[in-house]
């Protein structure tokens, strides 16, 4: 995520939140609700109170605070002159804060996505060249344009497809990428054309003899005081208190004089208007890069957005997010802005500091513009190795340490995402990172759902009232001719072949199938569900079915398939499931010598029996 997430507090007083929802205002006419989807700052504004306006401007000048040292740092991860940072915390900030639906939210230049960017256009284009900053443009344009039209197509759902994991493991790589990135500046050494993780490393340990000690003494002095001054109280503005501390140890040690590289002025006017090149060259170089950079956007803000939320009791609309988010990388494009997302920090900082409306953001984005314009010298004197020691800070709060722990203590498969994307990350192109961490994902859970449980079943003598059980958690003995399975997991073609071995161990037996465990039959389930009802049928046994969902089995009543199988096969519950085979069972013990009242294992057929209305319960249960 951009930062780290903010520590909890009570909620603002004399909140006016309005619990916004998806289907719109009950008593607003058609038009006005389609309006207030179209314009859904109109919404906002008129409900603003004296009082609103007044939370909100002090909220924005604490957001413009925070957001100053944040832009130039991040547009220096994204390889762009500091103005850039401060460009996209202006334009993207108010676009995406008026169309969102997100009243606390603060968009803008973020750390991942800032890594992104870098790690993908660096590839065609150096840092600093002229075509550089042409590609950034055309590759925010493009995310624009990918995050408006899911909007608009109503896509929102799109980002539950990526896991948690996924975004932990990206996150917590494009973190150590970030800070890697900034060794050059921390050491003062100059390291050629290194610039993949492994190469950056190799290249720092064979020059460290190069170390400039004025600039890695500013660095870290910078860096300690960081992290000294947000464990001392996190709502002090720890990024201004450490870039102070920095550069006054550079100005101790002589500055540039003695070798310490500046930050350098910004270039103090309006962000210039410019046209995304977006010839057919750029767009197939981009294209991937751009849809995983825009879902990795969207993911940032819909999460945050709705972490915020849930504080401000607010909820959110996943679409209008995805439309706020295109829109504003769409115009920040053609006003020289590189590619942004939600922040945690500045988000819960804005909320925090008793924001209302978005207003503040417009006022935080305002107040920075006016720096930039009447204040353009404020960076002129930022010592770079400070400015690294401030980065390599945020970089560490992306690495979320207690999730990471968490996920390799409960899941050895989360466990495996998020190391595979971890070092898909540092090694990989970045914009297949997160498709190697989806893609693995997306494999794990086709291997978990192709294997169902078959768990078998059978009814507890001294808790008859709680029905059939786990027989081997419980330890119930079962009757050795009658085999009853719950099935845990859906009926569909990836699992054919795994049921259809583990039916395999019950040739000759009478295997009764509970489904109070399966949500879903496709064709290819119900065909071998009629293929193992004839395979044992033929062998001497018998398949009978109970307890399935309705809707699990449309698929079979369709296409026929229960008709062919016998309705007489089927049965609502596990009792009269057991009950219809006792003759049979009678047999089979006759045939092996035994009667059914002496089988010593057998709890289904005993002197009490079960028939109808005895011994299991109607509704079996899932234990």
């Amino acid at each position: 995520m951009s930062a780290d997430t903010p520590p909890p507090s009570s909620p603002p007083p004399e909140s006016h939140e309005s619990t916004e929802t998806a289907e719109g205002p009950e008593h607003t006419s058609a038009a006005a609700y389609r309006l207030s989807r179209l314009l859904p700052f109109l919404g906002w504004m008129r409900q603003l109170s004296p009082g609103d306006a007044r939370s909100d401007l002090i909220a924005g000048l604490s957001g413009a605070v925070l957001v100053l040292p944040q832009g130039v740092a991040y547009a220096l991860i994204a390889g762009l002159p500091p103005a850039h940072g401060l460009y996209a915390a202006i334009v993207v900030a108010i676009i995406a804060g008026l169309f969102g639906s997100s009243r606390h939210m603060v968009s803008g230049p973020a750390a991942a996505i800032s890594m992104v960017v870098f790690g993908t256009v660096s590839t065609l284009a150096a840092p600093g060249s002229p075509e550089y900053l042409p590609l950034v443009l055309a590759l925010t344009c493009m995310v624009g344009i990918i995050q408006l039209s899911l909007g608009l197509m109503r896509m929102g759902a799109l980002v539950n497809l990526i896991s948690h994991t996924v975004v932990i493991g990206f996150t917590a790589g494009a973190g150590v990428l970030i800070a890697t990135s900034q060794l050059k500046h921390l050491f003062g050494i100059a390291l050629g054309d290194a610039s993949s993780f492994l190469g950056t490393w190799w290249a720092l340990l064979g020059h460290l003899g190069d170390t400039s000690w004025a600039t890695l003494i500013t660095g870290l002095s910078t860096l300690l005081s960081a992290v000294l001054v947000r464990r001392l109280n996190r709502k002090l503005p720890w990024m201004l208190v450490a870039m102070a501390v920095g550069c006054g140890v550079a100005a101790l040690l002589g500055g540039s004089a003695a070798g310490i590289p500046m930050v350098g002025a910004l270039s103090g006017s309006l962000p210039p208007f410019s046209l995304p090149p977006l010839g057919f060259d750029t767009l197939r170089s981009l294209g991937g890069a751009a849809f995983a950079l825009a879902v990795l956007g969207l993911i940032e803000a819909v999460s945050i957005a709705r972490a915020i939320g849930v504080r401000s009791h607010q909820r959110i609309d996943g679409n209008q997010e995805f439309i706020g988010q295109g829109l504003s990388n769409l115009a920040g494009s053609f006003f020289s802005c590189f590619a942004g997302s939600g922040s945690f920090t500045r988000s819960g900082a804005n909320y925090d500091a008793g924001a209302r409306t978005p207003l503040s953001v417009v006022v935080a984005a305002l107040i920075v513009l006016a720096v930039l314009l009447l204040v353009p010298d404020v960076t002129a004197w930022l010592p770079l190795p400070a400015m690294a020691g401030l980065i390599m800070v945020i970089a560490a709060n992306l690495i979320e340490v207690a999730h990471i722990r968490q996920i390799l203590a409960v899941s050895r498969e989360e466990a495996v995402v998020l190391v595979i994307t971890f070092l898909a990350t540092l090694l990989l192109p970045l914009e297949f990172a997160i498709f190697a961490g989806v893609l693995v994902s997306l494999v794990l859970y086709l291997n978990r759902t192709s294997r169902p449980r078959l768990v078998e079943m059978a009814p507890d003598p001294e808790h008859p009232e709680l029905g059939v059980r786990n027989a081997e958690r419980y330890q119930l003995a079962q009757c050795r001719e009658v085999v009853i399975l719950r099935v845990d997991g859906s009926l569909f073609f990836g699992a054919v072949d795994h049921v259809q071995r583990k039916l395999a161990r019950y040739t000759g037996k009478h295997v009764i199938l509970l489904g109070t465990g399966c949500n879903f039959i496709d064709i290819a389930g119900a065909e071998m569900l009629e293929i193992e009802q004839r395979r044992l049928r033929d062998a001497g046994g018998s398949l009978s079915m109970c307890g399935f969902r309705m809707y699990a089995l449309e698929v079979m009543e369709r296409g026929g398939f229960l008709e062919r199988m016998g309705r007489e096969n089927y049965f609502h519950t596990a009792e009269a499931a057991i009950a219809s085979l006792r003759d049979s069972v009678a047999e089979a013990h006759r045939a092996h010598g035994d009667q059914p009242a002496a089988c010593p294992d057998c709890q289904l057929f005993g002197p009490a029996g079960i028939g109808p209305g005895q011994g299991v319960r109607l509704t079996p249960p899932l234990a």
